[in-house]
């Protein structure tokens, strides 16, 4: 892989960070709006003795834009290029998909540890709840793990965008929020129906939202549950790999690459 080809990529991504209303909007604006709903929720909590209830609702939100970020900036970073008919140029230069999609996840990772800090500042300073209280080691074995998996749900959704084209771009924003209520982010999973806490089982952050609420009450690493989520990342990553390679190899074979920016 070539270092310069990367950069152009997240060359790319910088102007289309810094100049475009829908992104600053969906990754910022979008961060804050969901703090104050959560932050506001959590007083509510605190004024009604539920403590507990408050920092979950807290926790999960804050770790949630880990995962939304990355994925959206892997998945909608293609869209721009098909939306400005630009992705036939990319691929003119000798740019690799591995290149390419370096270029992204390096991008959504500098992203979301820019909005995960500055939202974690602004939950101690207005609503009180300090997130580094779980332990830095905690948050970032915790925010490796959930890189990991927005990294596989990014490429995958990215490969079925270059195979079927925009009619499927819905993807790239509503996979995620489904995902939300069944891997247990703002609660135990105990608390879902038993066929949904199976679900919960097979997605890696549920095992980090699950060892981050531990770490409230005991800073020690959560190893088993961590260990677990990692696990799962690797076989999702290697799936998501691969998948993203047939896909990418079809949408060629069947002429949709090029049809995607008609």
């Amino acid at each position: 892989m070539s270092y310069k080809r990367i950069l152009g990529v997240l060359r790319q991504e910088l102007y289309i960070t810094l100049r475009s209303i829908e992104t600053i909007n969906d990754i910022f604006v979008f961060a804050i709006i969901q703090l104050v709903l959560f932050g506001a929720l959590s007083l509510f909590f605190i004024g009604t003795k539920n403590v507990t209830g408050a920092r979950y609702l807290l926790i999960g939100m804050l770790l949630w834009e880990i995962i939304r970020i990355i994925q959206y900036s892997i998945s909608v970073g293609c869209l721009w290029n098909i939306w400005s008919r630009n992705l036939s140029n990319m691929f003119i230069a000798p740019l690799t998909p591995q290149e390419y999609l370096t270029g992204f996840t390096l991008s959504g990772i500098v992203k979301a540890v820019i909005v995960f800090v500055s939202t974690s500042f602004v939950a101690r300073f207005i609503f009180g709840f300090d997130i580094f209280q779980l332990g830095i080691v905690n948050l970032f074995v915790g925010g490796i793990n959930l890189a990991f998996f927005a990294f596989s749900l990014g490429i995958i959704i990215m490969g079925l965008i270059f195979r079927f084209g925009t009619r499927i771009q819905a993807f790239a924003w509503s996979i995620v929020p489904i995902l939300q209520p069944l891997t247990g982010a703002f609660y135990p999973v105990h608390v879902l129906p038993y066929p949904l806490q199976l679900f919960a089982a097979i997605l890696p952050s549920t095992y980090v939202y699950e060892a981050a609420r531990s770490n409230l009450t005991d800073p020690t690493m959560q190893w088993r549950l961590q260990s677990i989520s990692f696990g799962e990342n690797i076989i999702y990553v290697a799936i998501a790999i691969w998948t993203f390679h047939v896909l990418f190899k079809a949408s060629k074979t069947t002429g949709q690459f090029a049809r995607n920016e008609s």
